[in-house]
C-alpha cells in the first residue's frame, strides 16, 4: 500500500481518504511514463489529493457530511456561500482524481462508437487535440479544461461533445456551474427589466403574444425551459433565481431529465479532465520546457498520449467504470 495512504500518527480514521488509482502502484514506482516522473507524480497527486483530503476530514468532522462523497458535497454546496471552503476541497478533490484516473502508462486507441462522436462534434480526433490544447494551454491561470458531452435538450438540440474550461476549484457539472447560455447574454436583450413583476415575466417565458419571448427564434426554447418538452409552460418561482444560501436550491428552472442546473446551464456527462495547476507540471518541465516550447504546453502533449481512451469512452455511455470518489 503506497505511503499515501497510510493512517496519520494519531491513528483516528479518516472518513475521506485518498483513492487509489488503477495504476497507482506503478505510478509511484515508476512516475506516469512519458508524462511525470516518480517525484513529479508525488507532488501532484499524492502529496496534493492527501492535502485535499485532510482539509476536508477537517472541516466535515462529526457532521453529516463526513461519509459523504466529495462530487456530492461540491453539488451540495456549490451555491452556498457560508460553506465555499468545503465546496472548494471537495471540488478540487473530485476533479484531481477524475484526472489522475483518466491516465493509462500505455498509449490506448480511441474506440470506434467514442471516435465516431469526436469526427461528428470536431471532425477528427487530431482537430480535438488541437482544440483542447490549445484551450488548456491558453488558460491564464490554474484550472481544468473538460471534455463533456452535452445531453441536454438545447436550442439546436443537439448532444455534441464540448470543451469546457474551469478555473480554480470550479465544476464542470450542471448542479455546480453556471455557464453555456444559448444565447449571447452580452449582445442579445432578454426581455427581463428591474421592474418586471412575477405575472410579466411568466407571460414572457411563456412566449405569449407581445412579449419579448414571443419572438419565434426564442419562444420554442423559453416554453419548454425546465421540462425539456417545447411549448410546456414552466415553473416559475418568484425571486429566488441566482440566489444564495438556503434559497439556492431553488430556481426558475430547477430540473431537467432529473438534474438540477442553472438559468442558461447545460447538462453534461463529463469524459475527460486535464489539470493546469502549475504544481502538476512546474517540476517536470520548468516554465521553459524541456525542448523550450513551454513548460505547460510539453506536459500537455505528453499527457494527451497516455490518455485512457477506453476509460473516456465508457464514461460517455454512463460512467460505467472509474467513478471518481
Amino acid at each position: 500500500m503506497g505511503r499515501c495512504l497510510h493512517a496519520p500518527k494519531t491513528q483516528r480514521r479518516q472518513k475521506h481518504e485518498v483513492p487509489l488509482l488503477t495504476h497507482g502502484r506503478l505510478f509511484e514506482e515508476q512516475g506516469i511514463p512519458g508524462v511525470l516522473s516518480p517525484e513529479a507524480y508525488d507532488i501532484a497527486w499524492t502529496d496534493y489529493q492527501q492535502f485535499l483530503v485532510t482539509k476536508l476530514n477537517n472541516l466535515t468532522a462529526n457532521s453529516r457530511e463526513e461519509n459523504t462523497p466529495t462530487k456530492d458535497l461540491l453539488l451540495r454546496y456549490a451555491r452556498d456561500p457560508n460553506h465555499a471552503a468545503l465546496f472548494n476541497y471537495a471540488s478540487a478533490a473530485h476533479n484531481n482524481h477524475f484526472f489522475f484516473s483518466t491516465m493509462n502508462p500505455n498509449s490506448t486507441t480511441v474506440p470506434k462508437p467514442l471516435l465516431n462522436q469526436i469526427n461528428a462534434s470536431f471532425s477528427s480526433l487530431a482537430s480535438l487535440r488541437s482544440h483542447f490544447l490549445a484551450t488548456a494551454d491558453s488558460m491564464f491561470g490554474p484550472g481544468y479544461v473538460w471534455l463533456v458531452k452535452r445531453t441536454g435538450a438545447t436550442l439546436n438540440n443537439d448532444m455534441k461533445l464540448s470543451i469546457l474550461a474551469t478555473y480554480n476549484a470550479g465544476s464542470p457539472y450542471p448542479g455546480a456551474h453556471f455557464r453555456l447560455q444559448p444565447l449571447d447574454m452580452n449582445t442579445a436583450n432578454t426581455g427581463v427589466t428591474a421592474d418586471m413583476t412575477p405575472n410579466q415575466y411568466a407571460r414572457m417565458m411563456r412566449g405569449e403574444e407581445g412579449t419579448y419571448a414571443h419572438d419565434e427564434r426564442l419562444s420554442p426554447y423559453v416554453a419548454g425551459l425546465g421540462t425539456g418538452q417545447p411549448n410546456a409552460p414552466p415553473a416559475v418561482n418568484k425571486g429566488t433565481a441566482g440566489s444564495f444560501g438556503s434559497y439556492s436550491n431553488t430556481s426558475q428552472i430547477s430540473l431537467l431529465h432529473g438534474q438540477r442546473r442553472a438559468p442558461g446551464g447545460a447538462l453534461v456527462e463529463v469524459l475527460l479532465g486535464v489539470s493546469t495547476w502549475e504544481h502538476v507540471w512546474l517540476r517536470e518541465y520548468g516554465f521553459g520546457g524541456k525542448n523550450g516550447f513551454g513548460g505547460k504546453r510539453e506536459f500537455l502533449e505528453a499527457w494527451w498520449e497516455k490518455i485512457d481512451w477506453g476509460l473516456v469512452s465508457e464514461r460517455g455511455g454512463g460512467f460505467a467504470r472509474g467513478k471518481a470518489n
